[in-house]
């Protein structure tokens, strides 16, 4: 199962930036939707899908599907690996992206915290 697996070729590159990319790309349409639920859980909606993604690519090689020695531990920790990545670039994206649209100097107005409170 996992002769000839090394650390360092050029399958886990490709797991990492297949999960790393997969993560990006549900995470940002994730961004987009009009249910605030998954607006607010984008991170791990995208992380979740990648997840998934990466185990039923590891599950099909095990199965034989793909020209490949089977499932491979190495593999799913590359699959991680790409999935970390991803959820460490969105999380400092997102909070670099808020914390440059807070103005200190700004005064709060008392009616937009009122309105605030009784939107849902």
């Amino acid at each position: 199962m996992e002769n000839g697996d090394d650390w360092l070729a050029v399958d886990k590159t490709q797991h990492v930036l297949f999960c790393f990319f997969i993560s990006i790309i549900a995470s940002l349409l994730a961004s987009r939707t009009r249910y605030p639920f998954i607006r607010r859980r984008r991170i791990w909606f995208g992380s979740i899908l990648s997840f998934s993604a990466g185990a039923a690519k590891e599950f099909a090689d095990e199965l034989g599907f793909f020209k490949s020695a089977g499932a491979s531990t190495k593999d799913a920790v590359a699959d991680l690996v790409g999935i970390l990545l991803a959820a460490a670039v969105l999380y400092l994206s997102y909070y670099r992206s808020s914390f440059s649209r807070v103005k200190p100097d700004t005064p709060v107005r008392s009616d937009a915290l009122e309105m605030e409170h009784w939107e849902w």
